[in-house]
């Protein structure tokens, strides 16, 4: 019962916290989390990273994926140096390995999140997941925003903080 409540708290804390504008296909579940990325204004940094890694076709496929999607309030924590940076060419492996550190296989809706310690991300390490009271964060850092933004091929749900894999033992995220 008490993770019931948790979870209903979760929702409604959550969906009240950040509505990010939504395009019609994006609100009916019918556009992939690429589209819902790529139309959302919010996301454009992260779409240019996406781009810049070779990753959108990843976000546009089967699926089904769960991708906690910093805004660009949260990739502007990264000083810019650095995320220019990661942004280019050479660094492309490194820019991969972050990103796909947001994204987790199966479609894992926010009321699957509060019940876990941590995921297995796509980049091979797992992030933790704590939960206290309404608020939920990853790598002890990055909280969720908004919840439960359903895609043809998963869910988003929306981050203040760019999460990086840890090194060797340690997470991470500005």
């Amino acid at each position: 019962m008490k993770m019931f409540k948790q979870s209903v708290a979760l929702l409604s804390g959550l969906l009240l916290l950040l509505l990010l504008p939504l395009s019609a296909d994006a609100q009916d579940g019918e556009a992939t989390i690429a589209e819902i990325a790529a139309d959302n204004e919010n996301f454009s940094t992260l779409v240019a990273a996406l781009d810049a890694a070779g990753l959108v076709g990843v976000l546009d496929g089967e699926g089904p994926f769960t991708v906690f999607a910093p805004t660009n309030e949260a990739f502007e924590a990264i000083p810019e140096e650095e995320l220019e940076a990661l942004l280019q060419p050479e660094n492309r492996e490194l820019l991969t390995q972050i990103l796909t550190y947001h994204v987790v296989e199966g479609k894992a809706m926010a009321a699957d999140v509060v019940g876990m310690d941590e995921a297995n991300t796509l980049q091979g390490s797992s992030v933790a997941i704590d939960v206290e009271g309404e608020t939920v964060r990853l790598a002890g850092t990055a909280q969720v925003v908004q919840a439960d933004i359903e895609a043809s091929n998963g869910v988003i749900h929306v981050i203040d903080s760019v999460l990086f894999p840890p090194a060797d033992t340690e997470e991470g995220s500005y």
